[in-house]
This record gives structure tokens, C-alpha cells and sequence, in this order.
């Protein structure tokens, strides 16, 4: 029996690099087999197209498929580096209702896997993208206010009947954290009480390929990325440790 599972994507707050998360995941997703869609939720801020570099070839979009304009199998896009599709959004579109948008989610049959970019902060938006998941991951960094906006998300993911709720740890710099400057992905996880299914470190490579929608291949946050895709797949709980350099066997432990 075919199982598609639904994955939202959120963070508190802008900036913790959700949409990097998403676009990443997804394709890592798909350079493993799995069939993948992501599903750009911010009809306020939408750039899931810009990050994964298809802004050129779209034609339909979210609100196109809504009014009937097309069907969603001819809105969605290819990626410009995988086989994963992308079902893009468009400004001027937050009158979209919570209803309408998850029944366009349930549509995308033959996925194994929907990743839907949420908005930024508890508004409407939030709900709407919440409403159409089963699972949730939430974004966050090492920062005292990233943290705190993270954990009222938390809260309110636990009014949802979510299936499972995840933390992401973003840029993460090792030397800040062995020296006591910033919390740890455990501590971190241990405060809000959510466990952690990935670890990322800090890498300037992302930020560079992300302006051509590219994928940072390679380098020192690629590992990360590809244990977050088998942790995810898979259900498991594996960490990069990241004071670790890339090469290193000793990097991955099991929590």
C-alpha cells in the first residue's frame, strides 16, 4: 500500500535558513530514490523557487491550481538539480483558506515524501501550512531568541495531531559551542523537549550556491544534510558530531 508521508517545515523565526533546509532535504530525499515535492507555503515571502533556482521556468502556481486554472501535476516544476518537483507560490495569495490548501497537498499522489516550506512566526500562514501536514521540523540555530521563538512554535505544534514533531539544528559553529559561547543541539533539545533529528554546521558554501539555486556538494555541511535524509527516511536519530571534520568516520554517533 502506498504511504505518502507530509512534512511541514517551520521555524519562530526568519533567517534560521527553513527554506536552505527544505530545498536541501528534498534533494537529498530525491538523490536517494524517493519521490519528492516541495510545496512553498509563504504566499507572503515565497522564494522555494528562487532557492532552488526554477523562478524562470515557472508558469502556474499555487493560486493557479486553487482557481482552476490548472491542474497540480502542470504547476509542479522540476528541480534544477534532482528529480524532485516544486509546487510554487505567489504574493498576493494569503487569502488561501487552511481547507484548500491541504486538499492541494492530498492531491500530489505518487510522492513518497511532501515537504511544505511553512512561513515564519504563528500568523495565519502557519496554520495553513500546519493544517496540511501529519510531521513537523522545526528549524532552529544556537541563538537565545531563535530558541525561544522556536519553542512557542513547539507549543502550538502540540495543539495539531501530529504524527511526530523534530528539531533541525542550523549553523552550528563547533568552536563557539566548545567553548561554552553557544548551547549544543542536546542542550538545545533538552530545553524545548523535542528531540533532534539533525545537526548542521555553519558552512559559507551554502549561502554561495544558494544564490545560483544550487546545492553546496561536498563540503562541510554536505554529510550533515545527507544523515538528516536517512534519519528522516529511515526514523532514525543519527548526528553528524560536528567538531568533527567532514572525512572523519568518528563523526556520526547515535542518540
Amino acid at each position: 500500500m502506498f504511504f505518502m508521508r507530509r512534512i511541514v517545515i517551520t521555524s519562530g523565526k526568519g533567517g534560521v535558513g527553513k527554506t536552505t533546509v527544505t530545498a536541501t532535504l528534498g534533494r537529498d530525499l530525491s538523490f536517494a530514490g524517493f519521490r519528492v515535492a516541495l510545496v512553498d507555503a509563504d504566499v507572503g515571502l515565497n522564494n522555494l523557487d528562487v532557492v532552488t533556482g526554477v523562478e524562470r521556468r515557472v508558469v502556474y502556481d499555487l493560486c493557479d491550481v486553487l482557481a482552476g486554472k490548472c491542474r497540480v501535476f502542470q504547476a509542479l516544476v522540476q528541480d534544477s538539480e534532482s528529480a524532485m518537483r516544486i509546487l510554487p507560490s505567489s504574493r498576493g495569495s494569503d487569502r488561501v483558506t487552511a481547507q484548500a490548501f491541504a486538499q492541494v497537498v492530498r492531491s500530489l499522489s505518487g510522492f513518497d515524501f511532501v515537504l511544505i516550506d511553512c512561513p515564519a512566526g504563528i500568523e495565519h500562514g502557519f496554520h495553513r501550512a500546519v493544517s496540511a501536514a501529519e510531521e513537523a521540523l522545526v528549524v532552529v540555530t544556537p541563538s537565545a531568541s531563535a530558541i525561544r521563538d522556536a519553542d512557542k512554535v513547539v507549543a502550538l505544534l502540540r495543539s495539531y495531531p501530529l504524527k511526530d514533531i523534530s528539531l533541525v539544528v542550523n549553523r552550528v559553529r563547533p568552536d563557539l559551542v566548545r567553548k561554552g559561547d553557544a548551547l549544543s543541539a542536546a542542550e538545545i533539545s533538552g530545553l524545548m523537549r523535542v528531540p533532534v533529528v539533525g545537526v548542521i554546521p555553519d558552512d559559507d558554501a551554502v549561502g554561495v550556491y544558494q544564490q545560483f539555486g544550487g546545492r553546496a556538494d561536498s563540503t562541510y555541511s554536505d554529510r550533515a544534510f545527507k544523515v538528516l535524509a536517512t534519519n528522516i527516511a529511515e526514523g532514525r536519530k543519527d548526528l553528524v558530531d560536528v567538531s568533527f571534520k567532514r572525512r572523519s568516520r568518528r563523526g556520526i554517533r547515535r542518540i
